[in-house]
């Protein structure tokens, strides 16, 4: 007999850790509306005190994504580069910008991503403000990887089980285990991500995760609390091959300054600078900090084969020729 929430619970309650299989069925009985909210409430507060286990959140991402819409795409190796988000410093979008320098370098992307939590403009604002229309039908997304190199998924068309928890999360207004599976349920399933988490913990975490799923990954964290490699100070990076810090310096970069990562108060002003980057106009800051993250993406799709000062130059290459802005403007073509 499957077990009730209320068993569930007591254990919780004992400092017991649930299975990959229990959070699975648990994840799809939320999409099914067998739990009252007062009882959901209570797992997602007692998961976050305690703190949530690989297998707690493989899990809900298993059950997330089988209760999700699939994006089946027809290549073998592509990337998405994410960050978890709520690190709120308001930056501009450094994962998005990144993402069409990585495919102006010839590299498949596919970026999942959603409206914005904590700052300004997320993903799917700063792609949306310039006329992309979302969808989820396969054949326009594969024919976007094919003809421009990247695809958009827009999260709320495929992780259909975020809606039955949308209003407990906002009712919470504190971070939950929802906060963590963004950046893993990108319904393509890509062998390659880049992801950018705002500590350390999260950092063992989600290593531990990807050595799990078995994919090529790299994780980064800026010292001073970024999501992303922001250059205002040292930055740690995981990958499949190595664990390091690495200085701005260490790149060939100055130091950045945080107000020159900031995306601007409005909608507007984030979508200027993401243009601006890719017009090869835009402060040297803004530039490098597009090009230390498109670079670690390239060094993970090509499995760590290359050294970071030839991925930066890939990158470099991709902004300067006008590829990565030709990119982005086949994409818009295809996709409004």
């Amino acid at each position: 007999m499957a077990q009730t929430m209320k068993d569930i619970l007591n254990r919780m309650l004992n400092h017991e850790e649930l299975t990959r299989e229990e959070m699975k069925t648990i994840l799809i009985g939320i999409t099914q509306s067998e739990y009252p909210t007062e009882q959901i409430t209570a797992l997602l507060t007692a998961l976050q005190m305690r703190g949530v286990t690989v297998d707690e959140l493989l899990g809900f991402r298993d059950g997330i994504l089988e209760t999700g819409v699939p994006a089946i795409l027809n290549a073998d190796r592509y990337i998405d580069v994410v960050g978890t988000g709520g690190d709120r410093k308001n930056t501009f979008n450094i994962s998005t910008t990144s993402c069409f320098v990585i495919a102006g370098a010839g590299y498949k992307v596919a970026k999942h991503g959603n409206y914005a939590a904590t700052s300004v403009s997320g993903a799917s604002n700063v792609i949306q403000h310039h006329g992309i229309k979302f969808t989820d039908d396969i054949d326009r997304l594969n024919r976007s990887l094919n003809e421009a190199g990247i695809v958009y998924l827009h999260a709320q068309l495929f992780a259909k089980a975020m809606k039955f928890v949308g209003p407990i999360r906002k009712a919470l207004q504190f971070p939950t285990i929802f906060n963590l599976l963004g950046p893993l349920v990108n319904p393509s399933q890509p062998p390659c991500q880049l992801l950018g988490v705002a500590n350390l913990d999260q950092m063992r975490l989600y290593h531990q995760v990807y050595q799990k799923i078995g994919i090529d990954y790299g994780i980064v964290n800026s010292i001073d609390g970024y999501d992303e490699i922001s250059l205002t100070g040292d930055f740690k990076v995981t990958t499949n091959q190595y664990e390091r810090i690495f200085k701005p310096q260490d790149l060939g970069f100055e130091t950045a300054k945080p107000e020159e990562l900031v995306g601007g108060a409005t909608e507007e002003e984030a979508a200027q600078i993401f243009d601006s980057v890719l017009e090869n106009r835009a402060l040297p800051a803004q530039k490098n900090i597009v090009l230390a993250n498109a670079a670690f993406g390239i060094q993970v799709l090509e499995k760590g084969e290359k050294d970071i000062e030839e991925c930066i130059a890939i990158a470099r290459e991709s902004i300067d020729s006008g590829r990565a802005l030709k990119t982005f403007k086949k994409f818009v073509e295809l996709n409004s």
